[in-house]
């Protein structure tokens, strides 16, 4: 169970930095908390402490997983939104306040936490995330968004994928995710290396065009990973642009080859790696391949479009990075 203790050694610095809005909003997945009644008492608990208003609670739920929700909490007034929940609830969130200038405020519910990880924010602490989020500064980001054939477009925040990454995704095991957290993702992953590839062509901007066979294709707003792997080092969050990596290795001495690629504080680069960066980028493969989006498994999808809209959503950092 998740709930937050007073600390009192903050008390002193923190009740000078009282927000300047009057209302703020949590919205929560609430089966990702065992006691959302003693949650919501801790954070009125600290709220009171620190001379701060409490938020209004709204839930998600299966069929609205956070965008409508935050949108609602922006019609009633809200000056901060905080979703708290899994990387899903934070980019459907998102998807409600792009472009409207109301930040962001990132709380840890789910395993990946992964947007917070590449803002270098608190993903083991809730209470040190929920000061950031009241006392921070505020920081625009990019937003990518993504259009899978024929579905409308969808907003990511970290990477939208196809192949052995969306294969990791839609074949972790939940039970065991609960139980060991991004570990169960490793394990799921390495039952997916094996499998066979997919023909794929990539084109960045509409000029540059690769076609080949391919093991994953990641589309990146930021460049780390779960566990701290990172992915794609260079990427950065406010450059208006995509950095996107094709994936071809064609034997375990390649994967190897790859993984300490990755690995390596210093960057090499590897044959069976490209790297492209671009505002966008078109996908397309031959046949139907697994995709994910932020961390969330979609299913099979033939083509991926993928955009950014700069500069498009506000989240609130610490005052001190």
């Amino acid at each position: 169970m998740n709930t937050l203790e007073p600390v009192q050694e903050h008390s002193g610095e923190l009740q000078e930095q009282t927000p300047p809005w009057e209302r703020w909003a949590v919205v929560v997945n609430p089966t990702k908390f065992d006691d959302l009644d003693a949650l919501q008492a801790s954070f009125a608990t600290l709220c009171s402490q620190h001379g701060w208003s409490e938020p209004s609670w709204y839930s998600t739920t299966a069929e609205d997983p956070g965008e409508g929700q935050a949108r609602q909490a922006l019609t009633d007034g809200a000056g901060l939104v905080c979703p708290l929940g899994g990387d899903g609830t934070v980019r459907s969130v998102a998807s409600g306040m792009v472009d409207s200038g109301v930040p962001m405020g990132l709380l840890p519910g789910g395993t990946g936490n992964l947007l917070a990880r590449n803002l270098k924010l608190p993903v083991d602490d809730l209470e040190a995330a929920l000061i950031v989020a009241l006392t921070g500064r505020d920081r625009s980001i990019d937003v990518g968004e993504v259009t899978w054939d024929e579905d409308a477009p969808a907003v990511f925040l970290v990477m939208a994928g196809m192949g052995l990454d969306a294969e990791m995704m839609a074949g972790v095991d939940e039970g065991l995710k609960k139980k060991v957290g991004w570990l169960a993702y490793a394990l799921s992953g390495a039952k997916a290396l094996f499998r066979l590839g997919f023909a794929v062509r990539v084109t960045a901007d509409a000029k540059r065009a690769v076609s080949q066979h391919a093991r994953a294709v990641v589309v990146g707003n930021c460049g780390e990973l779960t566990g701290g792997l990172q992915l794609m080092p260079d990427a950065l969050v406010d450059d208006g642009r995509l950095d996107t990596v094709l994936a071809a290795p064609n034997s375990i001495a390649a994967w190897l080859a790859l993984g300490l690629n990755f690995l390596s504080a210093r960057r090499r680069g590897h044959p069976s790696l490209v790297h492209l960066v671009a505002e966008r980028v078109d996908v397309a493969t031959r046949e139907p391949v697994e995709a994910q989006l932020d961390g969330d498994a979609v299913g099979a999808r033939r083509r991926m479009t993928c955009t950014v809209r700069a500069l498009a959503l506000t989240v609130r950092l610490p005052t001190e990075t």
